[in-house]
């Protein structure tokens, strides 16, 4: 059994930790701990599975074999296995996009359902301004009414995955610069769906065998993610549940409450989660709630769905992608009703040993012997509302000795959006970036970092991200973050205006104090990193920091990332100009030192933008900080204001 203090930083986990350890329930710390030691090949990129004359390998130390069966060496090997990850991530976020711009047509066509009192509760333009301001960008009439503009505009979304010539419409949000940049490359995207089949071609055997290649390959890819299929799941959420406003929550797992019937949402598709939050507040359910002995129907979520709903409705958050099975572990949670993406395999096994019913509803994601309900947009009120009873109606089966939920949780603001940036610096009639470039420009502020992604078992959980974010905003620089990432802050109390006082730095705290705002900005689920790509956009837009993504005074990094998602992220992220750093080991490249040398020094002169790998939080911003005063004096800025004593 290992020490929880080595496992997490935070005192919700450890506590429930221990009781699993008390209980005898393996956790993921544990399924970790009896893989070691792992396959060294394969931490190295070095072995190749893509045919049947293998799994071959490579000798990293050139004893023994130095291609495979093919003729394939190291560089070819560890690229077209980097390459393949990162289609993968593409297609994880660009299918949900798919599915978000799916629903929209639905509602186009007034394809409406009611339950048994008759009112709707099925989805519905919530957010006009937004809606017509995606119209105009793909030439669409703003006058015609919105469910003609959401009919046609739903179409050619969906058209954008199928396009096989041309460029992704969102591209030309990108700089002027950026957008040359991507042609002179030949890596603008041109359909989603195309971009991810033909990178998945090129690494099959006999296909591309030149390193440099196929990462460029990747990075077009991985754009088609950033600038397409994650955007579209971002814009048209927003036009579906609403656009984010700044709103306030709380995280952590003392956000479930023992007389209530608890659900937790956990995955990363809101048009399920949405759909939840509306079942959880019906009268019928809550009536029968109070008939099993409940006080009420308290709604979670865990990971980016918990985002989702955090930043539309306040819904708590129980906590990110390490805590799933530990919420169940608490004894107090009915259903854990799950769509796609980073669900863990094991859930069943832990639910399993307590009451806990865990409920699939995606015809994607499937568990043997588990609960399936199927969701779709064309009943979603009535399916969701069959969940939620199943939970009210197991309240009953909870075994109130084995309760043991941790007092822990955290105040935090959420709902950040490029829009909301616009309106809190400039005011609603004159919404601007101005003072937000001007403060760099200043010095006041030194620049800008987005931190963002997943936990993984190899570190301390949360501790990368919350030490990280601390000496970033210890040095004056303003931290966007989506994701688990956010949740890990959120819990350490970064995510509320009253951290600008405990932890920022002389200039930051001035700004914060000006504005409102926390020093750590949540700005949604991992999809919503494309708020991150079109803010910088809109920055370089408002003028005096350079012409491109790649001269801003700013920097990106996944400090405790496991998805292959997260290294789709982070190439989009490169290929946009920003300088990424990846913590908790590099994404199995280092058995070439060709492929590794070219991603994080060759790409800087092709792209702007480069990757950096480090396993330490505080070198790891100090190479950010480093990067964003290089960029500063690139532009011919006043070093940082108060570091330079000129306050």
């Amino acid at each position: 059994m290992g020490n929880v203090e080595q496992r997490s930083i935070d005192k919700a986990t450890q506590e429930v930790l221990k009781k699993a350890q008390a209980e005898n329930i393996n956790t993921v710390w544990d399924r970790f701990d009896q893989q070691q030691p792992q396959c060294g090949f394969g931490q190295l990129g070095l072995c190749c599975t893509v045919c049947n004359m293998g799994p071959c390998r490579i000798d990293p130390f050139g004893e023994g074999a130095q291609t495979g069966a093919c003729g394939a060496n190291a560089d070819t090997i560890t690229a077209r296995n980097l390459a393949r990850k990162v289609a993968v991530g593409a297609s994880a976020h660009s299918d949900h996009g798919r599915d978000v711009a799916h629903t929209l047509s639905l509602i186009s066509d007034g394809a409406k359902h009611t339950h048994k009192g008759g009112h709707s509760h099925s989805y519905e333009i919530s957010d006009v301004e937004k809606l017509k301001a995606l119209a105009v960008e793909f030439g669409i009439d703003s006058t015609k009414n919105k469910d003609e503009m959401a009919k046609e505009l739903s179409k050619k979304l969906l058209e954008e995955f199928g396009r096989q010539q041309g460029e992704l419409t969102f591209t030309k949000r990108a700089p002027k610069k950026r957008q040359e940049i991507w042609k002179k490359l030949g890596i603008t995207p041109r359909g989603i769906d195309r971009e991810v089949v033909e990178l998945l071609h090129t690494t099959t055997m006999g296909v591309d065998n030149d390193y440099k290649n196929l990462i460029q390959s990747g990075m077009r890819c991985a754009l088609s993610d950033g600038w397409g299929g994650s955007m579209i799941a971002t814009d048209v959420q927003d036009i579906i549940l609403g656009s984010p406003q700044p709103i306030r929550g709380k995280v952590n797992l003392g956000v479930l409450k023992e007389n209530y019937v608890n659900i937790v949402v956990h995955g990363h598709e809101p048009v399920l989660s949405e759909m939840a939050v509306k079942a959880a507040q019906d009268p019928e359910l809550l009536k029968l709630a109070k008939k099993m002995g409940a006080e009420g129907i308290n709604l979670a979520g865990i990971c980016c769905t918990a985002n989702e709903v955090l930043m539309r409705h306040g819904i708590p958050v129980a906590g990110n992608f390490l805590q799933q099975e530990l919420a169940i572990i608490t004894g107090a949670v009915e259903v854990m009703m799950v769509d796609v993406q980073c669900i863990m395999p094991a859930l069943q096994e832990v639910a399993a040993c307590f009451h806990t019913k865990l409920v699939t509803t995606s015809p994607k994601a499937r568990f043997p012997g588990v609960t399936h309900i199927e969701f779709n947009p064309e009943n979603a009120y009535e399916t969701t509302k069959q969940i939620v009873k199943l939970a009210v109606e197991n309240f009953s089966a909870r075994n109130k000795e084995r309760v043991n939920i941790p007092a822990e949780e955290m105040d935090l603001v959420a709902g950040f959006t490029k829009e909301v940036v616009f309106q809190i610096l400039g005011g609603k009639y004159r919404a601007t970036y101005r003072p937000l470039n001007e403060a760099i420009i200043s010095g006041r502020l030194r620049g800008l970092a987005g931190v963002v992604g997943c936990n993984n078992p190899r570190q301390t959980h949360d501790y990368f991200h919350t030490t990280l974010v601390k000496e970033l905003i210890r040095h004056d620089v303003l931290v966007l973050q989506t994701g688990c990432s956010a949740i890990a802050c959120a819990k350490q109390g970064l995510l509320i205006p009253e951290a600008a006082k405990l932890y920022a730095g002389q200039g930051l705290q001035e700004i914060c104090e000006a504005v409102g705002i926390p020093p750590v900005l949540h700005l949604g689920s991992c999809v919503d990193n494309s708020r991150i790509l079109t803010a910088a956009s809109h920055v370089i837009t408002e003028g005096g920091l350079g012409e491109d993504i790649s001269d801003l005074p700013a920097a990106g990094c996944a400090p405790e990332w496991m998805s292959e998602k997260a290294i789709t992220i982070g190439f989009y992220f490169v290929a946009s100009g920003v300088y990424t750093v990846f913590g908790a080991s590099p994404f199995a490249t280092m058995g070439s030192k060709n492929v590794t040398d070219y991603l994080t020094k060759g790409l800087e002169g092709v792209t702007g933008g480069s990757f950096e790998f480090c396993d330490d939080p505080i070198k790891t911003a100090k190479l950010m900080i480093a990067h964003i005063d290089k960029k500063r004096q690139d532009l011919k800025l006043k070093p940082a204001m108060y570091e330079a004593g000129k306050a």
